[in-house]
C-alpha cells in the first residue's frame, strides 16, 4: 500500500488553486467537475500521481465556507531553506502565521503558514528535520 492523496474542502477553488500552485509551487494534475453531483475536484501535487502523494481539492458547488473543528492538525512540505521559502510566500502575499525558528523541545527548524481557506502547512527545514529524527531516536534508543 502507499498513502495518495489527502483531501480539503475549499470554499473558493480558484483562490486556492494560485496559493498552492503559485505560492507553494505545486502543479495542477488533473481537475474534473461533477455536474450531477455539483462539486469539482483537483488534484495538486510536486509530482505526478503515479510516485507522489497528493492534494486533492474539493469544490461543493455553492459552499463557500467551511468550520475546520479541532481535530485536523496540517500538511508537512519539506523545505531546503525555510527562511527564504517564508520570506517568498509573503512576498506572495500568503500569510505566515509562526515564524521560522526551532519547534518547541526539539531542534527541528519549522513555520506554519495558512491556506485561503484557514488550513495549516507546516514547513520544515529538510537539514534540520533529518539530523532532529536522528537525534530523538538516539535519546529514545538510550532511554529504554
Amino acid at each position: 500500500m502507499r498513502l495518495l492523496h489527502t483531501m480539503l474542502r475549499v470554499g473558493n477553488l480558484e483562490e486556492s488553486l494560485k496559493f498552492y500552485c503559485e505560492v507553494l509551487g505545486m502543479k495542477l494534475l488533473r481537475r474534473k467537475d461533477y455536474p450531477g453531483g455539483e462539486f469539482t475536484l483537483a488534484f495538486i501535487g510536486y509530482g505526478d500521481e503515479s510516485d507522489n502523494t497528493v492534494i486533492e481539492l474539493t469544490y461543493n458547488w455553492g459552499v463557500e465556507k467551511y468550520e475546520l473543528g479541532n481535530a485536523y492538525g496540517h500538511i508537512a512540505l519539506g523545505v531546503d531553506d525555510i527562511y527564504t521559502k517564508c520570506e517568498e510566500i509573503r512576498n506572495q502575499g500568503g500569510k505566515i502565521v509562526r515564524e521560522p525558528g526551532a519547534m518547541k523541545h526539539g531542534a527541528t527548524v519549522i513555520a506554519f503558514v495558512e491556506d485561503p481557506d484557514g488550513y495549516k502547512i507546516e514547513l520544515i527545514q529538510l537539514v534540520t528535520q533529518g539530523s532532529a529524527i536522528k537525534h530523538e531516536s538516539q535519546e529514545q534508543f538510550v532511554s529504554q
